[in-house]
Formats: C-alpha cells, structure tokens, sequence
C-alpha cells in the first residue's frame, strides 16, 4: 500500500489528515492568508517561481512575517514534491498549494505554550480529479454567466492579491448556477465592464485579436502570462483593455484560463452563442502550441484523467 502523502507545516512534516489551521488563526479571524495554486506537467512544476514571487507579494503588502525567504519557499516546495514522490500515483501531474498567513493571534497565546509562529502549509495532490471534468469541455466549450455580485474593486480589497478571502467569489458561484447548473460565473466592476471569472481569467477574439481586460480590478494570473507570452510568440495580436458585455456578444470567440486548464473556449454568453457557438481557430491553435510547449496533450490528459476517476 502507498504511504500517505505528506504536507509541510510551519516547518515539519505531517500526514494530511494533521495538517490543520488552529481555529485561532488570523486566517479564520480575518481572512488574511494568501495562498497559491501551481500543477506540473510531466510532473515537473509549471512556472512556480512566478506563483512564488505572487505569494510574497501579498506576504510582503500584509505584513506576515512568514520566516521564509522566497528561495527558502522555493527549498521547502521542492522538498514537499520529493517526499511525495513514491506517495502519489505513478505518472499523474499533481497540485501543488501553499498557504500562508501569520498564525494563531496574540490575544489567545495562553493556548500555545511553545510560543505562536506563521502559519505555513506546502502540499500536493494528484491533479485527476481537478482535470477529469473539462475533457469535454475542451470540445464543446462552456457557459459563461455574468452575475449581479460584482468584483470587488482594488480600491477597497486589492484582487492582485491572492486571497482566502473570497465570499464574493462563491456569491457569484451560487447566483451563476441559478440560471445553469454547469454555467461559470463572470463578474463585473463598478463601470460593468468584464474583470474576471471566480478563480480564471476571461478574454475575447475578433478579428484576429485577443483581447482580455485590464489589470486594475482582477488577479493578474500567472497562466494569464503564459497566455499573453505564448500569443506573442504566435504572432496573435493581444491588448489589455475594458471589456463590455456588447463586445462579448459581438466577439468570434472567447475563453478564459486559469492554471489547472491553462484554457477552456466559451461558446455560450449569458446564453446567447459566442461567434457560431463553435471552439474557434485561435483557441485550437493556443491549446496545441501550449501542448507542445510543455510536452502534454492538455486535451487528452483530461480524457485519461476522467478515464481513471470514472475506474475510482
């Protein structure tokens, strides 16, 4: 039997059913714990270092003094892949999630004798169950929904900031669903124009051109660059601008991205056909280049993933 996987804690190693966060913890009190999601592709982590440099910016602007360099950060991740190695199923690409805040708050410091210390969680987990639902999404493209909870504007809660604290996130989840059960909410800002989805980045093609909004009121992905660099060395056009729903409707095509799926077409807005309700040139054509980049079939690891947890 496979040993179970284990996950780094402030600094030891724990199986996961002990890996907890103290209900004293300001990231339960407040929110306050930033976190990122990275997945490897051939089992080799995608980008981490760019995930890496996004958490200690929300370390540094929140003022938690995590006790970690970022290249110590970067030790520790690899150390987590390592130990789980010969823990996780052969040949399946995995998660990997880090969590940080600043611990357990002073007020209640009588419960922790040892003396209070940031809270740090580094884990991974097989990514089959994450990519088994979009195989055929890949194909017929998914509804997106633009719902009544708004973004979240920076001036109040910066989204640049990768945050735990995503109610409005799962608002617009609940109120999306309402009208379909498989639909995927799109949020909008103060003005209307489009931000982001709830947890993916949104982007629209006409003739020729991505187009995707600004980065003022959105989290600035980290796959959402790899979008903008693989379309630049496509030669696809690419502008970072506001985004209304007119000019979704009135777009060839759209997708949205995030890190699990790199991208998904949107043939379906607001339950109208996006362009001839068909997957689009430029989304194929970023889909296999991706693949080809790095070394996947992103397409049909998605059909083989939902093959295996189908046989779970």
């Amino acid at each position: 039997m496979t040993e179970p996987r284990l996950v780094y804690k402030s600094g030891e190693f724990v199986p996961e059913s002990e890996a907890t966060v103290s209900i004293f913890d300001t990231a339960l009190m407040y929110g306050d714990m930033v976190f990122e999601m990275t997945r490897s592709y051939n089992q080799a982590p995608y980008r981490l270092r760019d995930h890496l440099e996004r958490l200690y910016a929300g370390i540094k602007i929140l003022e938690i003094d995590c006790g970690l360099t970022i290249d110590e950060m970067e030790a520790a991740t690899l150390d987590t892949i390592d130990i789980n190695r010969d823990r996780m199923p052969e040949g399946i690409d995995y998660q990997i999630m880090h969590n940080v805040s600043g611990g357990p708050m002073a007020l209640y410091s009588s419960v922790f004798p040892k003396g209070i210390k940031p809270t740090i969680t580094i884990n991974v987990w097989p990514l089959t169950w994450h990519i088994a639902p979009y195989g055929p999404k890949y194909e017929s493209g998914i509804h997106c929904v633009v719902t009544a909870q708004q973004s979240v504007p920076a001036r109040l809660i910066d989204p640049k900031i990768k945050n735990r604290s995503r109610i409005y996130y799962q608002m617009a989840n609940i109120l999306a669903r309402k009208v379909d059960p498989d639909a995927y909410a799109l949020l909008t800002d103060e003005d209307g124009y489009i931000t982001e989805g709830t947890g993916n980045n949104f982007y629209i093609v006409k003739d020729g051109t991505i187009f995707t909004p600004e980065g003022r009121n959105i989290l600035r992905g980290v796959t959402r660059a790899a979008v903008l660099d693989l379309s630049a060395e496509l030669g696809i056009p690419c502008v970072e601008k506001n985004i209304e729903m007119y000019d979704v409707h009135t777009a060839d095509e759209a997708f949205i991205s995030s890190t699990s799926m790199f991208i998904l077409p949107v043939t379906k807005f607001n339950d109208l056909p996006v362009g001839d309700g068909a997957v689009g040139p430029t989304v194929k054509r970023l889909i296999s280049a991706f693949s080809g980049t790095v070394g996947v079939d992103i397409v049909a690891q998605a059909h083989e993933y939902a093959a295996l947890a189908n046989a779970d």
